[in-house]
């Protein structure tokens, strides 16, 4: 090993063991060597003499930087020398002046040959055909030479498909010409030979090297799209092709690959009376239907690929047929087509049901096709009906677990979950093809159903796998199904769902089949609504060991969330069984209103936080149809010890042990939540007007809930609780809470950060959409707490932007802001700018106005600028005066012409950050041109002598331009000021190349 071959090698090194610094050394003196002028001439000498691959490989890799980047350039001889020493290369020849081929093509890796071909491909793309005329002849003259020359052959005919000719790839025009410059001299000179010779080398090594025979046919399905097909759809091809798929002691990959080459044949684009012509020559159908069920796996998914291929070429020639596309064609033809869709259809459900999951995709497309030409055709045939039922049994038989995840599905581990969400995805194809064979056939798909989840119920050998798979069918099913179905007394799927909710369902006990269970019949509640008699059914499934009491807590939690559904669609019908159904819950209820305050455990076995529950019964007794005594006996049953419980935890908080009090905050969190929940059902109307007795408990409730942020003030869980409760509270009580609300804002705010302070801004802009104007009182005392707090949370020097600044903190600053703006925005919308103005509040306006125009400007968020102008639009209208008027707010006038016109109305449009052709920037623009048009409204000739004075001048807009657009500004209106501000922004723009030297 010399120094050249030493430093190749260690700059190819991939191992770490080499000193980072040599390996640096190695590669610049191999780049260094690459300068030279007898490049070419090393690299040939060079990949002819050396035994290691790296060095091989460098040399070709050198060698195709010549070829494509400076080949033309090179002096003839120099040409012909690469050229001729290419040729010998893969012809295993000797090199020209006495150099012996020391590495054997036997020898070489994968990749030096591949690369070697690549270069090939280059100079075919250069040469063929002006200057090398002869180069495929005298490829085909060669591969008699042994299996490493027709190996090297079939690998150049592949790198020229993949580097020039085929379409996989992208191509620009260039490219596509001179692919059809080549192809079109190959069909002239050399095509039918070289297919020819594919076929004898084929023949010649089918027995003795299989893989190799595997790549010539690899090489031959490329080629199939673009030559004449009679040159492979022949009766010297064709049979042989067969023959290897048909011989199960044929290699997995030779049999792949012919079968690779039918599907391309099959493929190939021609007219549709020729395709049909060579579909039934092929009989691919009657070919395949013999190795069903002996393939080994390896060749299953080619085989597949081949029939679903066939199938749908079949199927486009029957769409052509139904669609006159195929003339003077007779009904003969369509008998033909329906014959080979017939032969093939039992080929692709085999493939379907046992197929690769590589070939799901397009197996199932393919059925999804044939279904809407069947839609299309109808009625339905005989064999058609046959074959929908065929599909259904595929589709069951592959909906169903395996037995052997049989226990890891039931308390999932990492096997258990990982199979549940794989077969999630293989259900998603198969339940979309289901509900197309639903909307085809809707009675053979409900029959099947039926019968299926029958056999299923009514079977003592029935296996866990079978019950879930049938009731998921039924499940699916519900998606598709119409009203009028649901509505059908005596139809089908009031006969499956009485035969589900009645039988014994075997396995309910399993987690997965629990599930499914309660799901399918929350899905068919729609059912229920039409039928009531079929209530005493239902609700025994989500109450009893099926549902809330089933042993897995994860069975019970989603029952808890499936019943609060169900309750939610019923309703009123569900009144006579009120008292059922909190007898059932007892149980689940006691959990919080028995709460056990000195018991330090969490939530053992992971029960719910009881939510969803208290919301099922909230919206049960929460209705005007149940009885004003009952209502108060049930509400209050609920609320009386859940507040003596949140009493209880509040009691010596300030006492208590970390520990201890980390147990209470969690107790208190879900009681918080329990009541909060059960107050959805209530509303507005009920609690004010026609039952105040029930508004007077919600109230007695919130006093005991406000006394929760005093117990533990820097808690911010339960803030958030309290904070949410509220929410409903408004929604609950209406303007009744407005007592409340003060003492509760302030409380909120003590020690609230960024987050919780976010939150509370949301409350207090839900309370200014629902209550407008009636909120004054509260605003006026209430925004000094709000305003303090937020400009003592904001950085002053605003907040940081940057590849750094993307922390949670940086986020809740962030959202902070935005929330702040939205408030103001509500707050001047809602015609309550005035509580800015208050002696007590007037002191945080400064801060308000840099904060709004600072947004205005430069806010990365183009919808906050475009609020923060909406507010200036507001500010504006209500504040600013005509010269002869007394200000209302000292200054405001001035600073609105002085500072926002020109700096957010000019300034910041004018910056070629601003992109007038983004929707969202074009409607921020739309906003700044109202507002210019607010300020003349308002400020009058002062706003547009500003203009001429100042702004114009500073960004160089002539003078005959200014005095027009001032015109234009008096005399508008918004829609014609938009269009011609929009040509005076791009006018100046171009007129200063995109730079403001004024900012």
């Amino acid at each position: 090993m010399d120094d050249f071959e030493r430093a190749i090698i260690i700059s190819f090194d991939q191992t770490g063991g080499i000193d980072p610094q040599l390996k640096a050394q190695a590669a610049a003196y191999c780049q260094q060597v690459k300068q030279s002028p007898s490049i070419s001439q090393l690299c040939i000498q060079r990949f002819s003499a050396s035994n290691y691959a790296e060095v091989q490989f460098w040399c070709l890799q050198s060698l195709e930087e010549i070829v494509k980047l400076r080949y033309t350039s090179l002096d003839q001889q120099e040409q012909l020398f690469i050229q001729n020493s290419v040729m010998s290369f893969v012809c295993m020849e000797g090199i020209e002046n006495g150099l012996n081929h020391q590495s054997s093509g036997l020898e070489r890796p994968v990749f030096v040959k591949n690369k070697l071909a690549q270069i090939f491909a280059i100079l075919i793309f250069i040469l063929y055909p002006a200057r090398w005329p002869s180069v495929f002849l005298d490829l085909l003259s060669a591969v008699g030479k042994g299996p490493v020359v027709v190996d090297m052959f079939c690998r150049i005919f592949n790198a020229l498909d993949d580097e020039l000719i085929s379409l996989d790839y992208p191509r620009n025009s260039e490219e596509i010409s001179i692919a059809g410059r080549i192809k079109d001299a190959m069909r002239e000179q050399c095509v039918p030979q070289i297919v020819r010779v594919w076929y004898d080398l084929v023949v010649f090594y089918k027995d003795s090297r299989p893989e190799l025979t595997a790549m010539l046919l690899e090489t031959v399905r490329r080629y199939v799209t673009w030559i004449d097909i009679s040159l492979v759809a022949n009766d010297s091809f064709i049979p042989i092709l067969f023959e290897f798929i048909l011989s199960e002691q044929r290699s997995s990959v030779l049999r792949g690959s012919a079968a690779n080459c039918i599907l391309a044949i099959v493929s190939k684009r021609m007219d549709p009376k020729s395709k049909i012509s060579l579909l039934r020559q092929l009989q691919v159908g009657r070919v395949c239907g013999v190795v069903l069920g002996k393939e080994d796996s390896e060749f299953t998914s080619r085989l597949g690929a081949l029939v679903t291929g066939f199938a749908e070429e079949v199927l486009e020639c029957a769409r052509k047929f139904d669609s006159n596309e195929i003339p003077n064609e007779t009904p003969a033809v369509k008998e033909v087509i329906t014959e080979m869709l017939d032969e093939v259809m039992p080929s692709v459900f085999y493939f379907m049901q046992y197929g690769t999951e590589d070939g799901d995709s397009n197996t199932q497309q393919f059925l999804s096709n044939y279904l809407s030409r069947m839609k299309a055709t109808s009625p339905l045939n005989g064999k058609q009906m046959v074959h929908i039922e065929q599909i259904l049994e595929v589709i069951l038989a592959r909906i169903h677990y395996d037995p052997m995840y049989r226990d890891p599905l039931n308390i999932p581990d990492t096997v258990g979950k990982d199979e549940e969400e794989k077969m999630a995805e293989d259900r998603r194809g198969l339940f979309q093809l289901f509900r197309s064979i639903s909307h085809v056939a809707p009675d053979v798909t409900q029959s099947f159903v039926r019968n299926t989840l029958a056999a299923s119920l009514g079977s003592s050998e029935t296996s866990f796998e079978d019950i879930e798979a049938s009731i998921s069918l039924f499940y699916a099913l519900g998606e598709g199904v119409s009203e009028e179905t649901m509505k059908n007394d005596n139809g089908p799927i009031g006969e499956i769902f009485q035969l589900l909710l009645s039988a014994q369902v075997p396995f309910h006990f399993h987690r997965v089949v629990a599930l499914v269970y309660l799901e399918t019949i929350t899905r068919y509640v729609r059912f229920v609504q039409q039928h009531v008699e079929y209530i005493p059914l239902v609700l025994p499934a989500f109450l009893d060991q099926r549902g809330i009491h089933h042993p897995n807590p994860d069975v019970s939690g989603r029952a808890s969330y499936l019943l609060m559904r169900v309750v939610k669609a019923l309703r009123a019908q569900l009144v006579p069984f009120i008292d059922e159904i909190l007898q059932s819950l007892q149980d689940t209820l006691s959990r919080f209103t028995q709460l056990d305050v000195n018991s330090s455990k969490e939530n053992a076995q992971g029960f719910e936080d009881g939510s969803h529950t208290f919301e099922a019964i909230g919206l049960l007794i929460g209705m005007e149809e149940v009885s004003v005594e009952k209502q108060s006996e049930y509400l209050s049953a609920l609320l009386v010890p859940l507040c003596q419980q949140v009493n209880i935890l509040l009691a010596n908080a300030a006492l208590q042990d970390p520990v201890e009090s980390a147990a209470k905050v969690a107790r208190l969190q879900r009681v918080i939540s329990a009541i909060n929940s059960l107050s959805k059902g209530f509303g507005e109307r009920l609690t004010t007007t026609s039952r105040p007795a029930v508004g007077i408990m919600f109230k007695q409730t919130l006093d005991v809930l406000l006394q929760v942020p005093l117990a533990f003030p820097n808690n911010k869980l339960l803030r958030s609780k309290v904070i949410s409760f509220l929410h409903r509270m408004v929604e609950t009580l209406g303007t009744a809470v407005f007592p409340y609300l003060p003492r509760a804002m302030e409380q909120l705010l003590v020690e609230s950060e960024a987050k919780e302070m976010a939150d509370f801004l949301v409350l207090v802009n839900q309370l200014i959409c629902k209550f407008k104007a009636a909120m004054t009182g509260i605003l006026e005392e209430v925004f000094p707490f709000i305003a303090s707090r937020v400009f003592a949370i904001l950085p002053k020097d605003g907040i940081p932007s940057g590849p750094c600044s993307n922390t949670e903190e940086i986020r809740e600053l962030q959202e902070l802001q935005k929330t702040f703006f939205n408030f103001l925005h509500a707050t001047t919308s809602y015609e309550l700018s005035a509580i800015f103005l208050v002696p007590k509040n007037s002191g945080y306006l400064k801060e308000i106005i840099q904060l709004l125009i600072s947004a205005a400007c430069s806010h990365k968020d183009i919808l906050v600028r475009k609020s923060c102008v909406q507010v200036f639009i507001k500010l504006i209208k209500n504040w600013c005066t005509m010269p002869n008027e007394d200000e209302k707010v000292p200054g405001f006038r001035s600073f609105i012409i002085e500072n926002f016109a020109v700096s957010c109305c000019f300034y910041s449009v004018l910056d070629n950050t601003f992109e007038l052709r983004d929707a969202h920037t074009y409607s921020l623009f739309g906003e700044i041109v109202v507002a210019q048009k607010v300020i003349y409204e308002k400020c009058g000739d002062d706003f547009l002598l500003h203009l001429a004075r100042n702004i114009f001048p500073a960004i160089q807009c002539p003078k005959d331009v200014a005095e027009k657009y001032c015109l234009d500004l008096k005399l508008c209106d918004v829609k014609d000021l938009k269009s011609i501000y929009k040509s005076l922004v791009e006018r100046i723009r171009m007129q200063q190349n995109g730079s403001m030297a004024f900012r």
